[in-house]
């Protein structure tokens, strides 16, 4: 199995109607402080805030697999999210290479695409709850 693409309305929708199903937010630190976090509170959730790579060295997170599973089980549906949706697919390869096998990403991300004046839309930030940190 590979790492699916998720819309945002069917992450939500999956996080809000399965007991199970996890976000893992995998941005930097400077970014969820910064620009802030899905808010899950309405559903009786909370995200998992663990950086893929370190800030501010961009190193990669040594401990991501056990920080971002820690209590979950191989099967549990895991969602993945970061600015615009590729540090949450190679979050999530890594996820399913550790045998967690059912991994989606985000693909708007929480900020979205560039536009031609280069800011961010269409992400989780336009769309869904957050808050500032």
């Amino acid at each position: 199995m590979s790492v699916r693409n998720a819309d945002l309305h069917s992450t939500w929708e999956a996080l809000s109607s399965n007991p199970d199903a996890v976000l893992v937010d995998v941005r930097t630190q400077a970014e969820w402080s910064f620009v802030g976090t899905p808010d899950l509170s309405s559903i009786g959730k909370q995200v998992r805030l663990v950086e893929w790579t370190m800030y501010p060295a961009g190193s990669p997170n040594p401990h991501f697999v056990d920080q971002a599973t820690d209590g979950l089980d191989p099967n549990q549906p895991i969602y993945l999210v970061c600015r615009s949706g590729a540090r949450s697919m190679a979050a999530g390869q890594t996820l399913e290479a550790a045998g967690f096998s059912t991994t989606f990403n985000v693909s708007a991300g929480f900020e979205g695409d560039l536009d031609e004046e280069g800011h961010r839309h269409g992400g989780w930030k336009d769309s869904l709850p957050w808050r500032q940190q």
